[in-house]
């Protein structure tokens, strides 16, 4: 019951923000994880099978996917931004050590999105993300919120110029909404910067949970692209962004928080 009550929650952000809900495979073939960039810097926490001769792994994120659903077609200008949505599975190995409760599994569910946008929509569609985050955080009674704007690791994808433009990008957005913020430099994912949200649950104790990325890597390496008012093709703008982020974690969180007594809304057991 407080999983369906917190994905009712997101779902109904959804729809009145103009998502579309899509489903893609568990388990996908190597040479796409090849091609997305995850094996190259992010294969020592992936699972992979074999079968028919061929390799395949399970999938540790669910963007290329969303890829995959944005290239079944030619898109053009006034599609766009287009939003997708998946409550997606997804396993990552975990060190046994590491593990903890519902905080830290090796398998779990993101309300994952991934907004398609041409490069003027950014700041706009960034900003429509942290609005809808403030809505859900503040539904579930967490009002402490920390922010960070996470910037180019070591092991990245992209040249300094695309670095600079899509952190410049996340910066400008929350400072145009008034979010304080703190930098967290070489903590961004291996394609783009992010800005990351923290809670703070009645034990002090800070949880990483939200999460928006930029990225200009994936539509390069799915070869994305719409049709412009000029009729040319460009490429357009991938954000990646969860709400709730790992569903697990967030009920964890809120049993925790409130000890068991959940707000009416949410209760499993109502008078």
């Amino acid at each position: 019951m407080l999983w369906n009550e917190i994905e009712g929650l997101v779902r109904g952000e959804l729809l009145r923000r103009g998502y579309e809900e899509i489903r893609t495979p568990q388990i996908l073939t190597t040479e796409l994880w090849h091609r997305s960039g995850h094996y190259d810097h992010y294969r020592e926490n992936m699972y992979f099978v074999e079968k028919e001769d061929r390799s395949f792994a399970v999938k540790p994120m669910n963007c290329p996917g969303a890829c995959l659903v944005y290239g079944t077609a030619m898109r053009s200008y006034r599609e766009l931004p287009l939003r997708v949505a998946e409550f997606g599975m997804v396993h990552r190995y975990e060190l046994s050590g590491v593990l903890h409760g519902l905080f830290r599994v090796r398998g779990f569910v993101q309300d994952d999105a991934h907004v398609y946008c041409t490069p003027d929509q950014i700041e706009a569609e960034v900003i429509d993300c942290v609005e809808m985050l403030e809505v859900v955080y503040g539904a579930l009674g967490f009002d402490e919120i920390d922010v960070k704007l996470s910037t180019r690791p070591e092991d990245r994808m992209g040249d300094d110029a695309m670095w600079d433009k899509a952190e410049a990008a996340l910066a400008g957005a929350l400072e145009k909404h008034g979010l304080k913020y703190v930098l967290a430099p070489g903590d961004g994912s291996f394609y783009g910067p992010k800005i990351d949200f923290d809670l703070t649950d009645t034990l002090g104790r800070k949880w990483q949970c939200g999460t928006i990325q930029l990225d200009f890597q994936m539509p390069e390496r799915f070869d994305l692209e719409y049709v412009g008012k000029d009729g040319e093709r460009h490429r357009p703008v991938m954000i990646h962004r969860a709400i709730v982020g790992s569903m697990e974690r967030m009920i964890g969180i809120l049993i925790e928080q409130y000890a068991g007594k959940l707000p009416l809304w949410l209760s499993p057991v109502q008078a």
